[in-house]
């Protein structure tokens, strides 16, 4: 269960996907396009991707989420394309008999994702746009 697209997403819908009547929890990261970062006021931002490596990557982080925590199920969306304040970039959600493993698999996935997924972000300030560096934890 996943997806790079240009286009939007409904958590609820996507949640849906994954729920079932075995699965006592669902852990959900929601990524969105924020106001500010260290560079200061960000008026908008641009996701590039390489759409097929990039589900090629999560799809391998997935299977590894998979067989390492036992959970139920992975999802992962992610957008690219010109973003403005406010919307959604990712959707991670881990469905899972038990909280810890879904908690788990959940953080596992977005930091893989973070250090191995072909997409970057490039923040549009006031004063002009830069890249956000490749690999970082910190930024959400």
């Amino acid at each position: 269960m996943i997806r790079v697209t240009r286009d939007d997403f409904s958590v609820d819908e996507e949640l849906r996907r994954i729920k079932k009547a075995s699965v006592g929890g669902l852990v959900v990261f929601v990524g969105t396009v924020r106001d500010e970062s260290e560079a200061g006021h960000v008026e908008r931002m641009e996701i590039e991707a390489y759409p097929e490596m990039a589900e090629r990557q999560l799809t391998l982080i997935r299977g590894e989420a998979l067989a390492k925590f036992g959970v139920d199920n992975v999802l992962v969306v992610h957008r690219y394309g010109d973003l403005k304040v406010g919307d959604n970039i990712v959707l991670v959600a881990v469905s899972a008999g038990h909280r810890e493993a879904a908690f788990d698999a959940c953080r596992y996935v977005v930091d893989e994702l973070k250090r191995r997924v072909p997409i970057w972000k490039r923040e549009h300030t006031p004063s002009g746009a830069r890249w956000v560096e490749v690999g970082r934890l910190d930024e959400d």
